[in-house]
């Protein structure tokens, strides 16, 4: 068939999928831009669609709607909501803390450092903000590079909450290498980057942080004591934090107060005592939030703000969050939301003793006398062609991610360590886990939605425990506003909407706006076979070991993921739901748990012959090397998880420093 020929079938497919009013050649047009573009990033939609492998409208959804709205790709009913849900104009955008100019390049960065802080997110940017403001020389080394805000903002398509499969501006991108995933007992399988069974956490400067939904739970008492709170399910590796809630919790309270948090008060059963209240209050609540909060009290459970890294109001000269439909998996256009781009790494960088070296790997640690790191091998790729340096260092620190801190002491292999660093045991990469999220989605008789930013604004911590015959629990909250690419993907995916629905009809697009989601992560009982290995028999353009990952929930997980749906459910049917669709039920094996909420591979613990690192976050028989990222989770709460890595980064890069 000719190019031409190919155009012409495409564009007909594609005018079947939508509704008739929207089926003009302008729309059309950007629709099959859309679908060389994902073509070119060898994402096969249009293959897909023409084999009729794929439902065209699931396809269409996400080509109508790739850069939001537009008066073009609407009809009456959301005409009002073109500025809304679209990226807010140009000129309210604020610039970034971090430029370009201030980065290092291979050319300019010393032969030795202090220290060496192995990834730049939640983790990275507080040791290294610690370290450097005790007088210490720090190389701060990322993976990823500092994307355009414009093109984070604007693109719907390319973002980590997509699910479009393309791959997102926040990296990994096209030349990240394959990883390897096995699915229950089945054969290792290829996965590239824009594949979920990837595993993907955003890989830029600033990490997760850059793109996170930023909600800031604290882990209660009992989440730090799963094992003693519970026992030990059969086929589970369950085990306590050696840490208590009380020992981290100024961690928690200085976190809180340093880069700003923002809710409460709190009606948590199960949280811990607090030595400070949030720093700031809450944002007013949506039109779901204030049926959820109606049907709460009917329900007699307790609800409270969603506590967020975001500005409220102006501070730590960081704008006030002006209320965008744009939150989770894009970047915030006026830094208010925290992260370490905005925080911890300009902090660093200010002392004068901090160097940010992007578009690096770290791909091997160098080990001398004692166990003792003496150097990391630095690689990196210009205009085609591969670099490589060696920088000795005094002190280590990996907060690269769970998979990726994993892959680097298991790639560090020698004749004293041929298993990997801190791998005697053969602890090293088990334990992965993420979160398994219940919910439930419904549609509402009234319009529900209000495109007020970031969406997320009630929650419900009566069932993160004290759940007959679950194991744990989780919070549940309402939903970040979703891109509208993501709101029509939901509702055919639910089955709120018919299959058949015309793309872009009235009738999907009063559902648009009358759809209310729930959803909330589940405490996941960790297993030893979730793992993350490397091949070393396979190697990427940089040299380093491929990865693979295996493993499954546990039958605990699916349980408590099912009776969280089921409270969502009940909590919307009492909010004054039509139709309520709970998220349905999963079944063993399912794949490896990891994604970007990732822990656990390099467990804490006092025992070298079950965990990676000690309490203080140094790898067993190598004791300058730390672990300051989601890897040391024992468990990984019900809730998200990035408070936690800021506050246990802050412990352990302080206790570093009062070590000398």
């Amino acid at each position: 068939m000719t190019t031409d020929g190919r155009d012409e079938q495409l564009r007909s497919l594609l005018t079947d999928t939508l509704d008739p009013a929207l089926a003009r050649p302008a729309v059309l047009d950007d629709m099959l831009t859309s679908l060389r573009d994902a073509e070119a990033e060898g994402v096969a939609w249009a293959e897909r669609i023409l084999s009729g492998a794929s439902d065209a409208r699931a396809l269409a959804d996400d080509l109508l709607y790739a850069r939001g709205l537009t008066p073009e790709n609407v009809g009456p009913d959301l005409a009002p909501y073109v500025d809304a849900w679209s990226a807010p104009d140009p000129g309210l955008q604020e610039p970034l803390l971090l430029e370009h100019s201030a980065f290092a390049t291979p050319e300019t960065i010393a032969e030795q450092y202090d220290a060496i802080v192995i990834g730049s997110g939640a983790g990275g940017g507080m040791a290294a903000q610690t370290l450097a403001r005790s007088g210490r020389r720090v190389l701060v080394v990322e993976r990823g590079d500092l994307p355009r805000r414009s093109d984070l903002l604007t693109d719907h398509l390319r973002t980590p909450r997509s699910g479009s499969g393309l791959f997102p501006h926040s990296g990994p991108g096209p030349d990240a290498e394959v990883r390897e995933v096995m699915l229950g007992d089945g054969p290792w399988q290829d996965v590239v980057a824009g594949d979920g069974l990837w595993s993907n956490n955003a890989m830029t400067i600033g990490g997760g942080t850059r793109m996170y939904g930023a909600q800031a739970w604290r882990f209660g008492p009992k989440d730090l004591a799963m094992a003693s709170t519970y026992g030990v399910p059969e086929g589970s590796s369950l085990a306590d934090w050696p840490i208590t809630y009380d020992e981290l919790e100024p961690y928690y309270t200085r976190v809180e107060q340093m880069l700003g948090v923002s809710g409460g008060p709190s009606t948590d059963p199960w949280e811990g005592s607090r030595s400070a209240p949030l720093p700031m209050g809450p944002l007013a609540r949506s039109p779901l939030g204030d049926l959820l909060g109606d049907a709460a009290q009917r329900l007699g459970w307790g609800t409270q703000p969603v506590p967020l890294l975001i500005n409220t109001r102006e501070r730590a000269g960081r704008s006030a969050c002006i209320r965008c439909a744009q939150c989770v998996g894009v970047d915030c256009p006026v830094g208010a939301r925290a992260g370490s781009h905005n925080t911890t790494l300009p902090a660093a960088l200010a002392t004068g003793n901090a160097t940010l070296l992007p578009s690096t790997q770290a791909s091997r640690i160098h080990i001398g006398p004692g166990g003792r790191a003496t150097a990391v091998d630095l690689v990196g790729e210009i205009d085609g062609r591969l670099w490589r340096r060696t920088v000795r260092a005094d002190l280590v620190i990996l907060a690269a991610g769970a998979i990726e801190s994993a892959r680097l002491l298991l790639d560090s292999t020698s004749d004293q360590h041929p298993a990997g660093l801190g791998n005697g045991t053969d602890q090293v990469g088990r334990h992965l886990q993420g979160h398994a999220y219940g919910g439930a989605s419904s549609l509402f008789a009234e319009q529900v939605v209000d495109l007020r930013g970031p969406g997320v604004d009630i929650s419900t911590t009566d069932h993160r425990h004290g759940n007959d015959g679950i194991i744990g629990g989780g919070i549940l909250a309402d939903e970040f506003v979703p891109t509208p690419a993501s709101t029509q993907r939901e509702l055919r995916q639910s089955g709120l909407v018919p299959a058949d629905t015309p793309v872009g009809s009235p009738a999907m697009e009063r559902a648009m706006l009358r759809l209310g989601k729930v959803v909330g992560p589940i405490q996941e009982v960790t297993s030893a076979d979730s793992r993350v290995q490397v091949n070393r028999a396979r190697r990427d353009r940089l040299g380093r070991s491929i990865v693979r990952l295996s493993g499954s929930l546990h039958a605990e997980d699916l349980r408590g993921r099912d009776r969280l749906s089921e409270r969502a459910a009940d909590w919307l049917r009492e909010a004054g739901a039509l139709d309520v669709r709970p998220t349905p039920s999963m079944r063993l094996p399912t794949p490896p748990s990891g994604g970007q909420h990732q822990a656990g591979t390099c467990r804490m613990g006092t025992d070298p012959a079950t965990s990676v690192v000690g309490p203080d976050g140094r790898v067993w028989g190598h004791d300058n090397i730390v672990v300051a990222d989601g890897s040391t989770h024992v468990t990984n709460g019900g809730a998200n998880p990035v408070l936690t890595i800021y506050a246990n980064a802050l412990r352990i890069s302080e206790e570093i420093v009062r070590a000398g």
